[in-house]
């Protein structure tokens, strides 16, 4: 099981830097989109899989290697925190409410994402 779940966590860390990379390049903004995106959508399937496995009896395992491993290795609170500091550090004021103001979007944007999966997921 660790084994399987160090894959899922290296799997999920691949996927994130695809994903954060092709995001980076289309969007070409100061904002660290690719990490909001990341973090979103991971919240969002956390949220769903949570409801599934409390919702329906399956297989736990594959619910703990899917949520803490792939997610685990996919979603990323360190980069997202340094990815606001900097940020910040590019200079003023106006960067330090530009990086508040990022942080606060991500924070209630994959918290909803996190709401809304808990919800498809006891629904369907």
């Amino acid at each position: 099981m660790v084994v399987v779940m160090a894959l899922a966590g290296g799997l999920g860390a691949v996927v994130r830097f695809v994903v954060d990379t092709s995001v980076a390049r289309r969007t070409h903004r100061r904002a660290p989109l690719g990490t909001m995106v990341v973090n979103i959508s991971g919240s969002f399937l956390l949220g769903l899989i949570t409801a599934l496995a409390l919702s329906h009896a399956g297989p736990h395992d594959l619910t703990v290697v899917a949520g803490t491993g792939f997610l685990g290795g996919y979603t990323t609170f360190s980069a997202a925190s340094v990815e606001t500091v900097n940020l910040a550090r590019t200079g003023g004021w106006r960067a330090g409410l530009r990086a508040a103001r990022h942080a606060v979007v991500m924070l209630v944007a994959a918290l909803a994402a996190a709401a809304l999966g808990l919800w498809l997921g006891r629904v369907s």
